[in-house]
């Protein structure tokens, strides 16, 4: 009844399903020249994000990565909710309808899509868009009083122009180049509003603006003197060779100008001082050149080359050198410098076999400042060694392309030598039986004893029915004997079942002791009796033995054992998260909840 009872408590808690589906959010209409943005959410844990096509619409930024998470308390439930967000920001540049493609990404090893969907770029209001323009200039120059905007035939091309530059026009593929737009002004401009960005097809763009950075400098061009005004930065990375363009920038301004005086004569002229004549405001809209970019292809590439094209320098380490079976080993390849940092991928390594390997983490470091994009990228990897041994972390080559003297470099990383211990014996619990150790007692005959015995006759004769009674009870007897007997020599020679029946007991005492250990705040015995149980559990449950016990092996045996998909995904993710959260736990109390939740929900579902 207890026992019934601690089974009941347990599948009390419930369990909860892990949904894997990647959503997109986007506006199904917008209007032409403006910016909308696509976000792509998954609720779990995502790697290898591969983004959709965006034929027909320029990309302005993206894919900007970012994560949430939440906890909710209801009735005394715990719940915590995570979310990872892929986002770009899109310029629609014509009417049509356009196909905005497939995107993916990859959980737990498995590929999860999102099918592409239809936008419809549609022609704008012009009054609406001229309203808007006049609700939303940006300032540049001290701010007067609202006007009447008059027309722009006063102020003359000369004396008021916009213009686009890049830093270079003739780069490599991949090669970082500045573009700037800057506005030249022989008059007092009051304020300004982008309406048009620009088309970049054909590139990688990163926004270089920082918010009231608009400084006046002052040049001179053929002759005449201008005050001159940076508006806009931006770092570009052509993805293709060839010759590539660059649209126009459009934008509308606001400029103050001096109303014309006449001269009649009289007193009147008095009051065309500029005292009495205050500037009157005139709208002007205002278009850059475009730019004609040829980009150069890159040269044939060596063997490990992966697309980085700058100036990087590279270093590996791992956190330890020695460790024992079944504890983590962090290596870390971290590649700084000034370039396509955020399209460099992890290289491809040869971990040894015996290491259990997860999808990098992904720490980026880059700053974006006048220069252009620079910093560093991280790419973190978590590695269990399963056997103990002598190994290395193999050595490999990180290949870039440096547009500066057009050659490829490459950087040698040595390997690196790891001892891996004995691990913990009682890590998981080996249950092993011999067949040999089992003895069948009664193949032997008892001695019998010779001596004589006397015997006497009784003049008693037995009752029927005690007699027939008591005979068909000694049958029973022996039936029942005879059939437990057989069935204990089947079940100690069912080393599986034997196993199988003790899960479940060991798994609960396991988290119990799991338990107050999470109360007590002793975070390494937390996690050692979670791992201990989950892992104990599954060796158990399906016979697997404790040298070759891994998610590899766990899956294969899930996939035997004809065990549904949704679980093998259920269970694979909990083994995940209880690894992770062994070497790199996050928030201790909520963590350790969510753990001891999962590992008991998984051993409850098998």
């Amino acid at each position: 009844m207890k026992k019934l009872l601690s089974i009941l408590l347990i599948l009390s808690i419930g369990a909860t399903a892990f949904a894997q589906e990647l959503t997109v959010r986007a506006p199904g209409r917008v209007e032409v020249g403006r910016r909308f943005e696509v976000r792509y959410e998954i609720n779990t844990r995502a790697t290898d994000f591969r983004g959709p096509s965006f034929k027909g619409l320029s990309v302005l930024s993206g894919p900007m990565t970012s994560s949430q998470s939440s906890t909710t308390i209801v009735n005394g439930q715990v719940s915590h909710t995570s979310s990872y967000g892929f986002t770009y920001i899109v310029l629609a540049d014509v009417e049509g309808s356009f196909t905005i493609g497939e995107a993916s990404c990859s959980v737990e090893g498995k590929r999860v899509s999102c099918p592409g969907f239809t936008i419809k770029v549609e022609k704008g209001n012009p009054q609406a868009q001229q309203q808007q323009r006049q609700n939303n200039y940006g300032g540049y120059g001290q701010q007067q009083s609202a006007a009447q905007p008059a027309s722009s035939s006063t102020i003359d091309s000369r004396q008021l122009f916009a213009r686009a530059s890049v830093s270079k026009s003739n780069p490599y593929q991949g090669e970082q180049i500045i573009l700037t737009y800057k506005i030249y002004t022989q008059v007092s401009l009051q304020q300004y509003q982008i309406d048009k960005l620009p088309g970049n097809k054909g590139f990688w763009s990163e926004d270089l603006t920082k918010e009231g950075s608009v400084r006046p400098t002052v040049e001179t061009i053929d002759g005449r003197r201008y005050n001159v005004a940076e508006i806009r930065r931006g770092a570009l990375f052509a993805q293709e060779d060839g010759k590539l363009t660059i649209e126009p920038l459009n934008l509308d301004v606001l400029a103050l100008v001096q109303r014309q005086r006449r001269s009649t004569g009289t007193i009147w002229d008095l009051f065309d001082d500029p005292f009495f004549n205050p500037a009157q405001a005139v709208e002007k809209h205002l278009s850059t050149n475009s730019l004609n970019i040829n980009v150069k292809p890159l040269p044939a590439a060596p063997n490990g080359f992966n697309g980085a094209v700058g100036s990087f320098a590279v270093k590996a380490e791992a956190d330890t050198r020695e460790v024992k079976a079944n504890e983590a080993i962090t290596y870390r390849l971290t590649i700084s410098g000034s370039g396509n940092l955020m399209l460099i991928d992890a290289p491809k390594i040869d971990f040894p076999k015996v290491f259990e390997v997860y999808d990098p983490q992904i720490n980026d470091h880059i700053s974006r400042n006048n220069s252009g994009i620079s910093g560093s990228r991280t790419f973190e990897w978590v590695l269990i060694p399963r056997n103990q041994g002598d190994y290395e972390i193999p050595a490999f080559d990180f290949v870039f392309f440096d547009p500066h003297n057009g050659k490829y470099v490459t950087k040698h990383i040595e390997a690196i030598p790891v001892h891996i211990n004995k691990g913990d014996p009682n890590a998981m619990k080996n249950v092993t039986t011999n067949k040999s150790n089992v003895k069948l007692l009664n193949n032997d005959i008892n001695y019998i004893r010779s001596s004589s015995s006397k015997f006497q006759a009784i003049d008693r004769k037995p009752s029927s029915t005690g007699f027939v009674i008591s005979l068909v009870a000694i049958l029973l007897l022996g039936v029942a004997a005879f059939v437990f007997g057989q069935r204990r020599v089947a079940q100690l020679n069912d080393i599986a079942g034997t196993r199988l029946r003790r899960a479940t007991k060991e798994a609960r005492r396991r988290l119990k002791q799991a338990a107050l250990h999470m109360n007590s705040g002793d975070d390494n015995r937390f996690y050692e009796e979670i791992y201990k149980a989950i892992w104990g559990c599954l060796a158990d449950k399906y016979n697997i033995p404790l040298a070759s016990l891994s998610s590899d092996t766990v899956r294969e045996c899930l996939n035997d054992k004809h065990v549904p998909e949704e679980q093998q995904q259920r269970i694979m993710h909990t083994l995940q998260d209880v690894d992770m959260a062994r070497f790199a736990p996050g928030d201790p109390a909520s963590r350790k909840q969510q753990i001891y939740d999962e590992a008991l929900e998984m051993i409850v579902m098998i």
